[in-house]
């Protein structure tokens, strides 16, 4: 029988109007947390910062990253939490900053506590961290033995966040079910955490479907809806619960390395993590030759604006060497592509797979 490896959930979790006021100084002082460092960009802790309390017993000092979760950044700022004597990290931003904090955490054997300033991912329920080199292409992702501490999600931080990012956090969860699906639809007999993961990755999709487009007029009038606070859970809780569950077959297939792949190519640098991601479940649903799916997708990709081409990703000429390394890239022997039940995967396949996809959309836009 095999045996998995359950993260179900941070060790406590709280979405609520006003707690980081109300409750982030005394769930750190009932941990023994009295002496943290708060990890933030430049944007995300302007945002976050009309909403943190002022402490009176808690010290604290801040450090603003370099814009990537990469191994010298790991490194800088582990020694800084080494010299500096922290009980614990927080982590303050989007996905690639509690990823680093949750990497300095392993490191370092500090608690994290993260406040997410978007609903772009579900990396603050999640103890895995994607590494990046300096220049922003994927290098690996680490899984860590131990979740984060203290989850706290102000919603009134996350409903004034960029539209994009929310519709990219939208893209990225709805893979889960796509490259959960893939590797466990043929299970028979699912053991009671992969039933969990199954049934979890399903409400991934089927929410997102019903309520991501009122979730979006929402945000952008900048009110918090039950069809937001609905959406934003979907993408934090129920996308981490997935691969929390799941283990290895709850976490990525052949979306995410699309989306590896596509990171060989500077121009889309630029193009959001899980614009890229919702690019490659279309991908990888070409290679499962499941174009039903992919007709029923189309009308939810174009009403969020969500990419369905290389050229809606921001690439200018598509030709036999920009989707060669994108295949190539993708279909590295450690590359996650090689579960689909069809595998290993070739980069030929994956080259005609994209050629195929953007022939496909280009027939489907003439039709609106």
């Amino acid at each position: 029988m095999e045996t998995f490896s359950v993260h179900g959930a941070p060790s406590e979790y709280i979405l609520k109007k006003g707690i980081l006021k109300e409750a982030l100084e005394s769930k750190l002082l009932e941990r023994g947390f009295q002496n943290v460092l708060f990890v933030h960009g430049k944007k995300s802790w302007e945002a976050a910062k009309p909403f943190l309390p002022v402490f009176n017993k808690v010290q604290f000092e801040d450090y603003e990253y370099h814009g990537e979760c990469s191994l010298s950044e790991i490194e800088e700022l582990s020694k800084m939490v080494y010299d500096g004597a922290f009980d614990a990290i927080i982590g303050v931003g989007g996905g690639k900053v509690l990823d680093l904090v949750k990497a300095v955490c392993n490191i370092t054997h500090k608690h994290s506590v993260l406040i997410p300033t978007l609903a772009s991912n579900c990396s603050p329920w999640t103890p895995i961290s994607v590494i990046y080199d300096e220049a922003g292409a994927f290098i690996r992702y680490d899984v860590y033995p131990i979740s984060t501490s203290l989850l706290l999600i102000e919603p009134e931080i996350l409903v004034d966040a960029p539209i994009n990012m929310l519709i990219a956090g939208i893209g990225d969860t709805l893979a889960k079910w796509y490259e959960a699906d893939v590797q466990m639809a043929s299970i028979i007999n699912k053991p009671v955490p992969l039933l969990i993961s199954y049934y979890t990755a399903r409400q991934c999709k089927d929410l997102l479907v019903q309520h991501s487009e009122e979730a979006v007029t929402a945000a952008k009038n900048g009110v918090i809806t039950d069809d937001f606070i609905k959406v934003v859970e979907t993408i934090v809780m129920l996308g981490g619960m997935v691969g929390g569950f799941g283990d290895h077959y709850g976490r990525i297939a052949g979306a995410h390395a699309i989306h590896n792949g596509l990171t060989v190519l500077k121009e889309t640098h630029h193009a959001l993590h899980g614009d890229k991601v919702a690019y490659g479940i279309l991908v990888q649903l070409v290679l499962e030759n499941k174009w039903e799916e992919i007709k029923g997708l189309y009308p939810f990709y174009h009403k969020l604006g969500l990419p369905t081409s290389l050229t809606e990703l921001g690439v200018s000429r598509i030709n036999d060497d920009v989707t060669q390394a994108v295949a190539e890239k993708s279909t590295l022997p450690e590359e996650s592509i090689h579960v689909l039940p069809n595998g290993p995967i070739t980069a030929e396949q994956v080259k005609e797979a994209i050629n195929d996809l953007e022939k496909f959309i280009e027939t489907q836009g003439r039709k609106l």
